[in-house]
């Protein structure tokens, strides 16, 4: 396999799997809550603790993919991806279903961690914004496709069906990935480099810019169903209503990209977009096509997703980047992870269903925030 864009296609598929079983829970919420008998927090829990193992693998990932390879670790991960799934369909209360959900992220960090790797080598020196929106557009999709279909299955089989269908999608990834290869220099590791006070409040910085954006674009997929359900919406319609915003993305991310490596200025797009994101949310419980409302969101989120994934590769050197990345990801899992319980106890304690996707806009416009450390960090 000597085509870059080969590599990077079964890099999207594989990764693609991690956004779908992800989304999983979020799009049979009503159904599962119910059977299990959860509070709105014990749910933002079961669905955000597929991103808490991320805080204690995002470094140790890292290690284990240069000693052992990455393509051999991004399989041990898939694997757990499985697993994990199964698990979490045979839930019988609150304590299994986390249990299956902290095997399944186990796997997908480990797994993220490393195809970004893969990427990178692919790319190096050529394309690298673009080939990473790209790569990170799968998540969306990954997404989006479970929105747009368990819905669907769990009303027609059951919310456990759903479940079994993205373990069975990680299956196809693990599958995918004994077809890649890695790139010509790229699969030899090299030693970690420690981090300096400098490099390490960057990795910080990102990170939580990195999270901030991600875990605001989570907050409205996993809560915006609840909100069009108590509009009168089916369960099966919500989920694909809410999908659109999904759908743009595939479009808008790459062009985002695109256009960040034309321009030369990612400071203003990731700034203008994030705002203009965030007042976009705040459309969704007051526009009364929410179709449009979601749409608007993905087109709106566009712009940020390069100029944020690149600002470590641009800021730190090679022998120390691999080590920012990993601190990088434990932030940004952290975000992921909190965020979600956060917004679940917003919703218990205001009791309208609006009010996570307000929070979620207010975390949208923290990216700036963390954008404005990073540049005060890498100026000073």
């Amino acid at each position: 396999m000597a085509n870059r864009w080969v590599a990077l296609a079964l890099v999207f598929l594989t990764r693609t799997s991690m956004g779908f079983q992800f989304q999983s829970v979020a799009s049979v919420a009503p159904l599962m809550i119910a059977d299990l008998g959860l509070s709105y927090t014990q749910f933002g829990w079961v669905f955000g603790l597929y991103m808490l193992p991320g805080a204690f693998f995002a470094l140790p990932g890292g290690v284990l993919g240069q000693r052992f390879g990455e393509r051999r670790m991004v399989l041990a991960g898939l694997a757990l991806m499985v697993a994990g799934g199964a698990l979490t369909a045979g839930a019988g209360g609150f304590g299994t279903a986390v249990a299956g959900r902290v095997v399944s992220g186990v796997g997908a960090v480990v797994m993220n961690i490393l195809l970004a790797k893969m990427v990178a080598d692919w790319f190096a020196g050529k394309e690298l914004s673009t080939a990473m929106a790209v790569m990170l557009t799968s998540w969306p999709v990954g997404l989006g496709l479970a929105a747009a279909t368990l819905g669907g299955v769990a009303a027609g089989a059951s919310w456990r069906a759903a479940v079994v269908v993205t373990a069975l999608a990680a299956g196809v990834g693990l599958l995918l990935m004994l077809l890649y290869r890695n790139a010509p220099g790229g699969a030899a590791g090299t030693a970690r480099a420690a981090l300096g006070g400098r490099d390490l409040g960057l990795s910080v910085s990102a990170g939580f810019a990195w999270g901030c954006f991600n875990a605001s674009l989570v907050t409205i997929v996993a809560f915006g169903p609840g909100l069009l359900l108590a509009r009168g919406t089916p369960l099966a319609d919500a989920g694909r209503v809410v999908s659109l915003a999904i759908w743009v993305t595939m479009l808008s991310v790459p062009l985002g990209g695109l256009i960040t490596d034309k321009l030369g200025r990612p400071t203003l797009l990731i700034v203008t977009g994030s705002l203009v994101a965030a007042g976009t949310v705040l459309l969704i419980p007051v526009l009364a096509h929410a179709g449009l409302a979601f749409c608007l969101v993905g087109l709106a989120i566009g712009a940020p997703p390069g100029g944020l994934m690149a600002l470590l590769p641009r800021a730190l050197p090679p022998e120390r980047l691999a080590t920012g990345f990993g601190v990088f990801y434990t932030i940004f899992y952290v975000m992921m992870a909190a965020t979600q319980p956060a917004a679940g106890l917003v919703r218990d304690v205001v009791g309208d269903p609006a009010a996570p996707i307000v929070f979620a806009a207010a975390v949208m416009a923290a990216t700036v925030v963390g954008l404005a450390i990073f540049r005060r960090i890498e100026h000073a």
